[in-house]
């Protein structure tokens, strides 16, 4: 007779195996990848720009006085800097000068950009180096051209005044940077000078994806130079010209260097932007709490246009 089968061993476990782990997908493994190589730049801009700006969102809702710097205590105050700044009639002459530096600055920098992304646009001879020369006064730091800018602009020794002695009588020349009436002239100028290569590039950059093909036909069709402008180059030059405005707005809006190089807000408050007058508040009136407080107002402009940039980049992306 033959004996029953004996049943599992005693010393094996009769539960379900354990499933093996799914491989990680290639997608999976180069986000990780991703994540590790960004996490330095992202420790250095929570060091360099995430704790300053919370610490100026937390002085901005505290009383700091010059003593307390040092280890005091600092009431909180809520919105009362808020409220103080915005009551300070000095702020609303600042958001004014700001809004006239703005537009002037970016009317003229686009204006004169696109003429010269159009000539340069064109082969002639020393063209390469024409365009190497005209970044020079982007390259430069804002401290240098508004020093520079100060000099030219000289009653006794600027080259402008001795540009004007030159073609006309001795009474054209004039101190435009001591003139209540020209001086946030003079500083648009020096400001138009630094932003127009930067402009220039990247309208430059737009002209080139412009198939020649279009504008060929058009021309055998009989449309003129103008009408080929018209009709081609600036309908499609829109994306990137709003692109062009809306960063220049953001690194206009904002200028502190050259003007206080320059002018340092004078005279009589004729040139005192948005910025310095937080720097006037900060460290001409040590009021640390209101001055963080118009600081974030200042902010506010280039926020909505750094998201409006992004948003505008986003759905490129999405239609392409």
């Amino acid at each position: 007779m033959r004996r029953p089968r004996s049943g599992p061993r005693s010393g094996l476990r009769s539960g379900p195996r354990s499933r093996p782990r799914p491989p990680v997908s290639l997608d999976a493994r180069r986000r990780r990848a991703g994540y590790l190589f960004s996490l330095p730049g992202l420790v250095f801009l929570a060091l360099v720009l995430a704790y300053p700006l919370l610490y100026n969102v937390w002085t901005s809702v505290h009383d700091v006085r010059l003593s307390e710097l040092l280890g005091g205590s600092s009431p909180f105050v809520g919105l009362d800097n808020y409220r103080t700044a915005v009551d300070d009639p000095d702020f609303w002459h600042a958001v004014r000068l700001s809004l006239v530096f703005t537009a002037g600055s970016l009317l003229f920098q686009f204006t004169i950009g696109f003429a010269l992304a159009l000539l340069f646009a064109r082969p002639f001879p020393f063209n390469g180096l024409l365009r190497s020369l005209l970044l020079v006064a982007w390259l430069l730091p804002p401290v240098v051209s508004g020093t520079l800018f100060r000099w030219m602009l000289d009653q006794d020794s600027g080259a402008y005044n001795a540009l004007l002695r030159a073609v006309g009588p001795d009474t054209l020349a004039h101190d435009w940077l001591t003139d209540p009436g020209t001086a946030l002239a003079g500083v648009i100028l020096a400001n138009v000078w630094v932003g127009v290569p930067f402009n220039m590039l990247l309208l430059l950059v737009g002209l080139h994806t412009i198939d020649p093909e279009l504008h060929e036909a058009a021309a055998l069709d009989g449309a003129n130079a103008w009408q080929r402008f018209r009709w081609i180059t600036v309908p499609l030059m829109r994306p990137v010209s709003v692109t062009v405005l809306l960063l220049g707005l953001v690194y206009t809006f904002k200028v502190f260097d050259l003007v206080f190089v320059m002018t340092g807000g004078g005279p009589v408050d004729a040139t005192s932007v948005l910025s310095v007058h937080v720097y006037e508040v900060f460290f001409k009136f040590f009021r640390f709490g209101e001055g963080a407080a118009a600081g974030l107002l200042l902010l506010l402009v280039p926020l909505v246009a750094g998201v409006v940039y992004v948003r505008r980049l986003r759905g490129e992306g999405e239609t392409a």
